[in-house]
């Protein structure tokens, strides 16, 4: 059970919070959340790298001297490896990164993630309707009065993100906005701050409990 106070649009406490999620063993923990971690790093990888071997290189055909009589080293081709405008030795061709992880551990993963950023965790209210309409000086304020540095790296995670809460936030640097729907290990551990609403809370508890 992981308990936290809530905060109102003006950063005030006005109540407390709790949320429970089955998490890894201590002594596991890490490395769940490791395996996670190196899952959607490599998954990121597009893989398309590519490079020619001498067979696919244009040109080449013909046999460049005789084989023997001019002095110099035998040669068969101008596209061989050695030679400036060859093929290329073992060099990388597109592949295919992906890890596989069960499903289980994933959200097991990212519970785990989750709980382990409580202390950096900020619950404030549903603050959709404190914004009338666009405006990024007003939610960068409200990141002030909730505890977050100016150079923080903020990930704000909600339910349901209104438009006018993404069209503010879309152009403050260090903030990520992303629902709670398609939480991922890499931006829970990356934030220094976590900022949540209560629905959102409810929301992970849906999606991700075992």
């Amino acid at each position: 059970m992981a308990e936290s106070v809530v905060k109102n649009w003006q950063g005030e406490q006005v109540g407390e919070t709790s949320f429970e999620l089955r998490v890894a063993k201590a002594e596991t923990a890490a490395h769940i959340v490791h395996r996670a971690l190196v899952r959607q790093m490599t998954n990121s990888r597009q893989g398309t790298a590519s490079t020619k071997t001498r067979s696919e290189v244009r040109g080449g055909g013909r046999k460049p001297w005789r084989q023997k009589g001019t002095g110099r080293a035998r040669a068969g081709s101008i596209r061989s490896p050695l030679w400036r405008g060859g093929g290329v030795i073992f060099g990388p061709k597109p592949r295919d990164f992906n890890l596989k992880l069960n499903r289980k551990e994933r959200r097991l993963a990212l519970r785990t993630a989750l709980v382990s950023r409580i202390d950096d965790l900020i619950v404030v209210e549903e603050f959709s309707e404190q914004l009338s309409r666009p405006k990024t000086k007003e939610l960068v304020a409200a990141l002030t009065r909730w505890g977050v540095a100016p150079e923080s790296k903020v990930l704000l995670i909600l339910s349901e993100i209104a438009e006018n809460i993404n069209l503010s936030a879309r152009n403050i640097e260090n903030l990520k906005l992303i629902p709670a729907d398609q939480l991922n290990v890499y931006d829970l551990l990356h934030a220094d701050k976590i900022v949540v609403t209560p629905a959102t809370l409810e929301k992970i508890q849906e999606v991700y409990s075992a």
